[in-house]
C-alpha cells in the first residue's frame, strides 16, 4: 500500500488533480463580483462594479460614516437593486454629502447572498 501512496504523488499522475484545482480556482475567480472606484459628484455616489459579463440582479448596499474628532459616526445607509448588463458597470446613488471625510462600507448582494464587502475612504 505504502508503494501505491507513493506512486501517486510523483510524475505525471499528480498533474490530473493539480490541474483540476487549477481549473476549479480559475472557475470560482470568475463567477465573483467586485468593487472598483467609488466617488461621489454633482449629488451621486457613484459605485464602480465588476460583473461577470452576463446580466444579472444584484443589490448594492453602502453605510456612510463620517469621520471626524477621531472618530466615525454613522450618517446613513442606502442601496438599491441593479441590473448589471456587462463586465464593466456604474451605479450611481443619489444623495446628498456636505464636504467632508467619509469611511463608506459597500455591500454587493446576489441571490440573497452577501458577495463582497469593502470599506472605501473618500473626502467630498
Amino acid at each position: 500500500m505504502a508503494a501505491i501512496r507513493q506512486n501517486c504523488m510523483n510524475g505525471p499522475a499528480c498533474l490530473v488533480p493539480l490541474a483540476c484545482l487549477v481549473l476549479l480556482l480559475a472557475a470560482a475567480g470568475c463567477s465573483t463580483l467586485s468593487v472598483g472606484d467609488v466617488s461621489y459628484g454633482n449629488g451621486n455616489l457613484t459605485v464602480a462594479v465588476t460583473g461577470t459579463g452576463s446580466p444579472q440582479t444584484i443589490g448594492v448596499q453602502v453605510r456612510i460614516f463620517t469621520l471626524e474628532n477621531f472618530g466615525q459616526h454613522e450618517l446613513l445607509s442606502t442601496g438599491t437593486t441593479t441590473q448589471l448588463t456587462g463586465k464593466e458597470n456604474t451605479i450611481d446613488l443619489p444623495l446628498s454629502l456636505s464636504p467632508g471625510r467619509y469611511k463608506l462600507y459597500v455591500y454587493l448582494v446576489r441571490d440573497g447572498e452577501r458577495e463582497t464587502a469593502v470599506i472605501r475612504d473618500i473626502t467630498v
